[in-house]
């Protein structure tokens, strides 16, 4: 498996409104179809109402939720493999490693992670193991011994434990094996009688009884009253003494805990330095339930690619889904003016100045020859509806108009009822927060070393607007306070008046007003009379204050 590069995300603002989620479901389609490739839409906030209006209407699922674009563990591709219980021999944990092609395997218990092992811990095993009492230290499972040896349970219980004694070869008459070998060691054995019944007499833990000889009867019915397991190998003495030890339980070598382990949702950035200060080759991924998910290897997390991302309807760093410095910008498709965003490389970049993203979208459907169907007709004319608020804003051109009344007729809607419906649902109050009415479509700016932020909300209903006033304004110093921010404008947009009353909360807020617009001192209301748009009317007049 290679380093993910495939999925690109399509993304808007924060606090996304209808052309920053209907231009970036609409571009996925459309790049999709166009490539072939998976392109995903994607949100940066809270859906706003008039939006989830129009998604309900064309039946289209909300996009779901990007929080940030740092890259995460998950984002790695990691190496999912197969482990082993803590019980299982190291004969046959090597066996699995080879089949698996892996250098380390996990020792997993019901799978919860408790511990791991590696082709060095196996050396080790192998190399560096004299003590003959290590079976019995490492509990080893009669089960264990059957396996590694090739060999026959003749009698005893083979889910038992060796739990005491020594390894010992009986090869030597009874009399020198009456001198070193003892009751509950393990003992190697030929084929002769009196060296099987001397160990029997003795009551080892466990006879094994070398290249398939026989044991009699009579022998066996004794060890079976005395409890002693009886294991019978066609392998000699000397290669049964030399596999032993490799029945040995994988967990008496494995690395135990605690053990380096990574979170699926731990940002690559935060554990960076823990990762290259160890010099593992392999590190354990766990879920949020702590269950084993796989391995990332050094070398995969090194040469892991950034998320890649297409952002739609901004180009502001500020307005920009969080750790953005951190993701690969492959596209911008906008409509505002240039902002702060830096790339690492040349990317596509279109810019126009029209009153709607979903206008500059809909003319690439165009320029590609892919058809529009009736619910991405549905979602840009929405878009274009809002961002114009029906052709009565400045930013709206001729290009938005003429896109809007052929996607109307795509999407069999009727332009004045549609927008009569999407920014009833938009201004509505019902069940909202002072919170969630200031962020709805609230966008953050900076200029100079001044940091302010701009909300606004549309309707055709002058005694709605002067409700949402009332909520709005004592709430207003909060959002400065909690956001950092040296001034708060909200603009109360009167779509039929064609005018907006401008709430301003900060440092020289309201001062700055008046000047870039040229008002009178003792202004109490700011009623800014043909003002509709905060992108080419307000915005542009007040940086130019700002600027000087």
């Amino acid at each position: 498996m290679g380093k993910k590069t495939g999925k690109v995300y399509v993304v808007g603002h924060k606090n996304p409104d209808t052309d920053s989620i209907c231009s970036a479901i609409a571009y996925a389609n459309l790049k999709k179809e166009v490539t072939g490739d998976e392109y995903v839409a994607k949100r940066a906030g809270q859906i706003n109402e008039e939006t989830l209006y129009v998604l309900k209407r064309f039946k289209v699922r909300a996009p779901e939720l990007l929080s940030n674009v740092k890259l995460q563990v998950k984002d790695i591709d990691i190496h999912k493999i197969e482990g082993v219980e803590p019980n299982v021999s190291i004969k046959a944990t090597w066996e699995k490693m080879k089949e698996q092609n892996v250098k380390t395997l996990p020792i997993l218990k019901e799978d919860e992670l408790v511990g791991v092992i590696s082709t060095g811990d196996i050396a080790t095993s192998y190399m560096e193991v004299y003590d003959s009492n290590i079976l019995s230290e490492a509990k080893t499972q009669y089960k264990n011994i059957v396996e590694t040896l090739d060999g026959t349970l003749i009698c005893g219980n083979d889910h038992g434990y060796f739990t005491r004694g020594k390894v010992t070869i009986g090869a030597s008459s009874p009399e020198l094996m009456e001198e070193f070998i003892e009751k509950d060691d393990l003992v190697i054995l030929s084929n002769r009688y009196e060296s099987q019944a001397c160990a029997v007499d003795i009551d080892v833990s466990c006879l094994v009884v070398c290249q398939g000889a026989e044991v009699s009867k009579r022998l066996v019915k004794r060890a079976e009253e005395q409890s002693i397991v009886i294991i019978s190998t066609p392998h000699d003495t000397y290669t049964v003494a030399r596999l032993i030890n490799q029945s040995i339980p994988v967990k008496h070598f494995m690395t135990k805990a605690p053990l380096m382990t990574f979170r699926m949702t731990d940002y690559v950035d935060d554990i960076k330095d823990s990762m290259t200060k160890k010099k593992f080759r392999d590190f354990p991924i766990l879920d949020r339930h702590g269950r084993f998910k796989g391995f990332i290897s050094r070398r995969r997390f090194l040469d892991v690619s950034k998320k890649r991302v297409i952002l739609v309807d901004h180009n502001e760093k500020s307005q920009a889904v969080d750790g953005i410095e951190e993701a690969e910008i492959v596209e911008i498709i906008d409509h505002h003016r240039l902002g702060s965003i830096e790339t690492m490389g040349p990317v596509f970049f279109r810019n126009q100045p029209v009153g709607c993203t979903a206008t500059i979208v809909y003319q690439m459907y165009e320029e590609y020859g892919v058809k529009i169907t009736p619910t991405i007709a549905g979602l840009l004319c929405s878009a274009i509806i809002s961002d114009t608020l029906l052709f009565r804003s400045p930013t709206c051109t001729q290009v938005d108009e003429k896109a809007a009344k052929k996607l109307a007729k795509i999407a069999d809607i009727e332009l004045e009822q549609m927008a009569g419906e999407m920014f009833k649902a938009g201004s509505s109050l019902a069940g909202k927060s002072a919170q969630e009415i200031c962020f709805q479509d609230f966008k953050q700016f900076t200029v100079n070393d001044v940091v302010f932020g701009v909300g606004q909300i549309n309707s055709m209903n002058k005694d709605e607007l002067k409700e949402i006033r009332e909520v709005l304004l004592p709430h207003l110093p909060e959002v400065l306070k909690s956001n950092n921010l040296q001034m708060v404008y909200f603009m109360l947009t009167d779509i039929l008046d064609e005018s907006t009353e401008l709430l301003c909360v900060g440092n020289n807020a309201k001062e700055y007003i008046i000047d870039a617009f040229d008002l009178g001192e003792d202004t109490d209301k700011v009623v800014l009379k043909g003002v509709v748009s905060r992108k080419k009317q307000l915005i542009p007049t007040l940086v130019g204050t700002l600027q000087q």
